[in-house]
């Protein structure tokens, strides 16, 4: 700030004077190497940025943003009364996740009729609170009409209610791979959806949902992600125009719905890029900007099953992120979903972090807190800029549903999957509690003993729901129709690759799920000793480097204070406690200068003591051969490819064990 009375004594420093200092500081290191980072899409985020001209991009109400909590398990009187808690508790709206939707995780609200619905949410004022709907592919049309008459049985003032019904047959093609119909006949569905409610009342509701969860979900970076949620929403647009609905009223229909991670730069940049981006589509449809309804959830590929109380942390910063990036609504996916059904703590702890960040750190009572900031005014035009260009990409491949159909818009996001992948495989993006900071003795959390519903059977019987019209629809269900009475749409011949599920800690959460079968059938873990060099000191380093690295992949390790004897190490004492450790393999762990001298007497010693594998800890440099040579079979170091390796170091643990030293205990 230039106002500062202390600042003002001293002279502004220059980038030039900044660069000299950091260069001196580095000591003839690459400045791009040391001090750049770039994202997924390769935009680079730099150290310093100077102060920046940025407009506010804000959400349309001003103040706090909804604090969004999941309705969404089959017992609909236990569901019911976790939704009145979490009202109760500060929790301003829901997510009604029914049985059958990706969201759903392998539970969902048990909804077949009118009943089913009144059931569930008994005691929660519709009128009063924000309500999201998510069902199954293919059947929101049918549970749009049951909340539908739902509301007309309860008798609520239509204009007022906050309800986003969530139509999205292209997130539906994209996950099922397989459409119901063909997508004019779609797109006619939910415009009749859409064009019936407004004309019914529903003022403030939104019908269409612009859902990038699932490509986000199946690897997608920040720009793909938004790019996928600018080409469904112009195809949303299209077809509702196309169908006479004028566009400016067709906007109003319209929800985004965005995904919070823990990068909080990136997540806050992000949420105020599609403002933008939908910004610039509105003025080459000839309309005056106006905020859209833009919400956001916590990452399902960022949760995590091991150390699941880390999840807490990657979710609080992503909602922070989406709270200062300016979300109208926030759901935290609970800290235990990955395991199970989460219980009431699960679900107050996603409450209440959100709530501590409204009322205690007061974020929503500044719009746009990153307006004039230089990082993120530079990172939110950087994806604007590479957003823009994919969604170009796409709309030149024929738009969403045909770069869908046709393989590309998939094979662009598995790409970005795989060089992530192998970021996190290679340790170079860590994964806290999974990747770094393993806790091999963690407890089990506590999650609900609930039965996930059974599929739902679909009939084909006298009432044909796909030819109904949805006026008729909630007059069938307001006289009690059940949802199973409707025809299944037919599948037809369109069809795509659907988007994967895919969580970044399962390759480890792999390896350590074959420990955990190891330790139950054997009563121990695989193992590995670790063959400490020289004095205390010069170890120490790389034994925690070891130990880090081997119990990310479910090996136990087995320390020691090491086995210095004068200036070396009593390789006999070594060897003695590595047959009493119960261990198959072993990690040599010292200084440089400890492996010149001993390193390979070590391998050699260790393998003739009956090491079915020996590792080092350190990059060989010009001793690989020699120490090749010696036995050592394995190098672990930053950067190099652990899950390999620890998948290997797991096989060598598990089927090396001698008769000697195997059933002994140790460390």
């Amino acid at each position: 700030m230039t106002d500062l009375a202390l600042a003002a004594e001293f002279p502004a420093a220059s980038d030039s004077q900044w660069r000299d200092a950091v260069a001196r500081a580095l000591k003839g290191a690459d400045f791009d190497k040391k001090l750049l980072s770039r994202t997924d899409d390769g935009l680079v985020i730099r150290p310093l940025y100077p102060k920046a001209d940025g407009s506010v991009t804000a959400r349309a109400t001003p103040g706090p943003w909804r604090i969004v909590q999941r309705a969404d398990i089959p017992d609909l009187a236990l569901a019911r009364e976790q939704a009145l808690e979490d009202l109760e508790g500060g929790a301003s709206g829901l997510a009604l996740v029914l049985a059958g939707a990706r969201g759903a995780r392998g539970f969902g609200l048990a909804i077949e009729n009118v009943a089913d619905l009144d059931r569930a949410l008994d005691g929660v004022r519709l009128d009063l609170i924000a309500t999201r709907i998510e069902t199954a592919p293919w059947g929101g049309r049918a549970v749009a009409a049951l909340v539908a008459a739902l509301v007309e049985r309860r008798g609520y003032d239509r204009a007022g209610l906050a309800i986003d019904f969530g139509l999205d047959p292209i997130g539906d093609f994209s996950v099922r791979g397989q459409a119901a119909a063909p997508f004019e006949t779609m797109f006619s569905r939910i415009h009749e959806v859409a064009a019936t409610l407004r004309s019914r009342g529903y003022a403030a509701a939104r019908f269409i949902r612009c859902d990038a969860r699932w490509i986000h979900e199946a690897g997608a970076s920040e720009a793909q992600e938004l790019a996928y949620a600018l080409a469904a929403g112009v195809a949303y647009l299209r077809a509702l125009d196309a169908r006479g609905t004028s566009l400016d009223e067709a906007r109003g229909m319209l929800s985004f719905l965005l995904v919070a991670d823990a990068d909080e730069f990136l997540t806050i940049a992000k949420l105020r890029a599609m403002r933008k981006l939908w910004a610039r589509v509105e003025s080459a449809c000839g309309l005056a900007p106006r905020p859209i309804q833009l919400d956001a959830e916590t990452a399902w590929r960022m949760v995590a099953k091991r150390d699941p109380h880390t999840n807490m942390l990657r979710a609080t910063i992503a909602a922070f992120s989406a709270g200062v990036g300016g979300a109208d609504s926030v759901l935290i996916l609970p800290h235990t979903i990955a395991l199970g059904a989460p219980d009431a703590f699960a679900r107050r702890v996603a409450r209440n972090a959100q709530l501590i960040l409204q009322e205690e750190s007061n974020l929503a009572k500044v719009a746009d807190p990153a307006a004039g900031a230089g990082g993120f005014e530079a990172l939110t035009d950087a994806l604007c800029e590479k957003a823009w260009s994919l969604f170009q990409d796409i709309e030149r491949d024929g738009g969403v549903t045909r770069a869908l159909t046709d393989g590309k818009m998939q094979a662009r996001v598995a790409a970005t999957r795989e060089a992530r992948d192998k970021s996190i495989a290679t340790r170079r993006t860590p994964i806290t509690g999974v990747s770094e900071f393993p806790n091999l003795t963690e407890t089990a959390v506590a999650t609900l003993a609930v039965t996930p519903p059974a599929e739902r059977p679909q009939r084909r019987e006298r009432l044909p729901g796909a030819r109904l019209d949805f006026s008729g629809m909630i007059a069938q269900f307001a006289d009690g129709l059940s949802r199973g009475a409707m025809s299944a749409p037919p599948q037809q011949d369109e069809r795509c690759e659907p988007l994967p599920s895919h969580r970044l800690a399962e390759a480890y959460e792999a390896l350590r799920d074959r420990s955990d079968a190891a330790l139950a059938a054997t009563g121990r873990r695989p193992r590995v000793f670790l063959a400490n060099l020289g004095a205390l000191a010069s170890f120490t380093a790389r034994a925690s480097f070891a130990k880090n690295f081997f119990e990310a992949g479910g090996v136990e390790t087995v320390g020691n204070d090491g086995f210095s004897e004068g200036d070396g190490t009593d390789l006999v004492a070594m060897t003695d406690a590595f047959k009493q450790s119960g261990a198959a393999i072993a990690c040599i762990c010292g200084a440089d200068d400890s492996y010149q001298r001993e390193a390979a007497d070590a391998a050699l010693a260790l393998g003739a003591s009956g090491a079915a594998a020996v590792y080092l800890a350190g990059r060989p440099g010009d001793l690989e051969p020699a120490l090749r040579a010696a036995g050592v079979g394995d190098f672990i170091y930053a950067g190099c490819e652990a899950t390999r390796r620890l998948a290997e170091a797991q096989e060598h643990a598990l089927g090396g064990d001698h008769g000697d030293h195997a059933g002994r205990g140790g460390g």
